[in-house]
């Protein structure tokens, strides 16, 4: 454990809290380890109801740490963890989330956000394909407005993003629209939390099993390639890519 997890309890509901601000709660090594060791404990304590996956700074998850990435097969673990645990998990957004960030969006059973939020698929600009995040994206989100956004890199506001089904709801205040779901969460029977959950993800984990393993392969190859690799020297220098046109 590296502290970049925190953990609170109050009324059956466990906050897990990506602590990383000063990377943006990138997705690195260290952080995908965390959390996943946190979602560990979480499924296994009977005084966790539901889980709230929510963060510190002013983004949610900026998607892979581009200098300590998480191998493609951690990432797949991470994002299958959160739709199988035996708890309802809600993501509580403050802030930005970008490409791999709404892989976990996508993987938890609820999700909610402030409107000052925003979302782009930024993986076409750096030279990679949404590869991994769209095993639980594809499966619960409109297919037409998925590609809009992962082919252009578009950026998207709450409200689009809840009309998307990238969020299930938004609003200037995030605890306020998260408040009945927490109450209704608390008043659930563990049992029927856990049966009801599995019943509902059946599909995305169908998905995982049929296409994980190609998946991780061709996030593997393309992170690899000579296009990302300009892509993202580009992006760390703050400049475009080559390919840019105009």
């Amino acid at each position: 454990m590296t502290g970049l997890v925190l953990a609170a309890h109050d009324r059956g509901i466990t906050t897990l809290t990506l602590d990383a601000p000063g990377n943006r709660n990138a997705l690195s090594a260290a952080l995908v380890g965390d959390l996943t060791a946190a979602l560990t404990r979480c499924g296994t304590d009977p005084a966790t109801r539901a889980v709230v996956l929510t963060h510190t700074g002013t983004t949610f998850c900026a998607g892979a740490d581009l200098r300590d990435p998480p191998p493609p097969e951690a990432l797949v673990g991470l994002f299958r963890q959160i739709v199988a645990l035996p708890r309802p998990v809600v993501a509580r957004v403050t802030g930005h989330v970008r490409a791999g960030g709404l892989g976990l969006l996508g993987a938890c059973d609820i999700a909610a956000a402030s409107t000052e939020a925003t979302f782009a698929f930024t993986e076409v600009r750096i030279g990679v394909a949404p590869a991994v995040i769209s095993l639980p994206l594809l499966p619960r989100t409109d297919p037409r407005a998925l590609a809009r956004y992962c082919l252009t890199g578009e950026r998207l506001d709450a409200a689009e993003a809840v009309r998307t089904g990238l969020l299930t709801a938004a609003g200037a205040d995030v605890d306020t629209v998260l408040a009945p779901v927490l109450d209704g969460l608390r008043r659930a029977a563990p049992q029927a939390l856990a049966e009801t959950k599995r019943l509902l993800t059946a599909p995305v984990l169908e998905a995982f099993d049929r296409d994980a393993v190609e998946l991780a392969a061709l996030s593997a190859r393309l992170f690899a390639s000579p296009q990302a690799r300009e892509g993202m020297t580009a992006f760390l220098e703050r400049r475009d890519p080559a390919w840019v046109v105009g």
